[in-house]
């Protein structure tokens, strides 16, 4: 199923008459812009883990995340002797193995999503293309969040809505890897390690109590409050910049 972007994108590509310049429109290759890729690499490992970490967190203060963040007791459990230093550590090399086992179905998503739609939407502005971006990918979803995926708690249209409201967060951070990097790697990347990185969230919580995740963990609206926050600074601070740029670019053209 993660493949179905991709072979859509392929398919509208030759459409289009386009298929001969495909990998280039959808970022795959060249690899341009050396430096932004690696940095974008680099981000897009820590703020994917970051995203998972940080619901616990916000949940836990308001209440809607079962957290145990002051003993730790399933991390410490599983553990043992070794200490929660390298248990999570170990963990983190765990999870760099995951996204090499993600990678390929991950890509798969993200020629379609991050590749071939993302530029499609820059006409309509950023706020326009994250969200329309993100509904889309968080409706294709919909059959299998509909059999308990993700949400198992969720009753009938609800766990669609939350995952395009999670698509809608988290495809703005993946979006931007795209932009910043000029390739669809980082996103895929990105993509990867979020997958992979999912489990941690138990490590922070009660042992044997229930998660409902349309209020924690990233998939709830609590772990969006933060990644949301961050989005909306963005967007401001991309308006408000493209605004004063207008401005200086008027007043220097009124006085030449």
């Amino acid at each position: 199923m993660m493949a179905t972007p991709s072979i859509a994108a392929v398919v509208l590509a030759g459409l289009e008459g386009r298929i001969t310049s495909f990998t280039r429109d959808v970022g795959l290759w060249p690899l341009a812009h050396p430096r932004r890729l690696i940095g974008s690499v680099l981000l897009a490992i820590a703020v994917s883990i970051f995203l998972i970490v940080q619901a616990a967190y916000v949940g836990t203060w308001l209440g809607v995340f079962p957290g145990d963040l002051a003993n730790f007791t399933i991390l410490n459990f599983l553990a043992g002797p070794s200490g929660p230093a390298e248990f999570l550590v170990n963990q983190f090399g765990l999870i760099l193995l995951g996204e090499l086992l993600n990678l390929l179905p991950a890509l798969g998503e993200e020629i379609g999503w991050r590749g071939w739609l993302w530029p499609r939407l820059q006409q309509y502005g950023q706020l326009t293309k994250i969200l329309v971006s993100g509904v889309i990918w968080g409706l294709w979803h919909a059959p299998l969040i509909l059999l308990g995926y993700n949400y198992p708690l969720a009753k009938g249209a609800w766990g669609p809505l939350f995952m395009c409201g999670m698509c809608v967060v988290v495809g703005a951070f993946f979006g931007w890897l795209r932009t910043l990097s000029g390739n669809v790697w980082p996103s895929a990347i990105a993509h990867a390690i979020f997958n992979a990185s999912a489990g941690i969230i138990s490590l922070f919580m009660l042992m044997g109590a229930v998660l409902d995740t349309q209020k924690a963990s990233i998939l709830g609206w609590s772990g969006w409050i933060l990644p949301g926050l961050i989005i909306g600074l963005v967007l401001t601070f991309t308006a408000w910049r493209r605004s004063a740029t207008r401005a200086i670019s008027t007043t220097g053209q009124q006085s030449s």
